[in-house]
């Protein structure tokens, strides 16, 4: 990773109020990182694999997943993602409601690198974000971009 440089944040969530919370603590946390927003499973995947109209997108650094998604589930984009040689070095952050210990172990046998339960406050919401922030930018060394194993 350039040190400084922005990182390409993939949120793949299909409720508009928590891509709006997720842009504000994005914007009150100062975070510079680029984040693209898409809102199904099946989007996830072309975008990731920069098909049809994403074709000239970045490849994202991270990504925050939602389980809960129309059309391809979270769990079903997480097991694609992890399965295919050229995008699983992407670290993927579960990011949803769900609470539910099947979710969970679910989630970290198909290899997810985190699962964050979303706070309902604004503020504990905000506080995660920066965390999650911090732990991806500042204390975990991510791949150069544009370079996976």
């Amino acid at each position: 990773m350039d040190e400084g440089r922005p990182i390409e944040v993939l949120l793949v969530e299909d409720d508009q109020g928590d891509i709006l919370l997720t842009r504000e603590a994005f914007d009150l946390n100062k975070v510079s990182n680029r984040l693209h927003v898409v809102n199904d499973g099946e989007q996830a995947m072309a975008f990731l694999r920069r098909e049809g109209g994403y074709a000239g997108v970045p490849r994202p650094d991270l990504v925050l997943l939602d389980l809960n998604l129309p059309r391809m589930s979270g769990m079903e984009v997480l097991s694609e993602v992890k399965a295919d040689a050229a995008l699983r070095a992407i670290p993927v952050v579960i990011l949803t409601t769900s609470r539910a210990e099947e979710d969970i172990l679910h989630s970290y046998r198909l290899h997810a690198n985190a699962y964050v339960t979303k706070p309902v406050d604004f503020e504990q919401f905000i506080r995660v974000v920066r965390q999650i922030d911090d732990f991806f930018v500042t204390v975990v060394k991510l791949p150069a971009h544009g370079k996976r194993p």
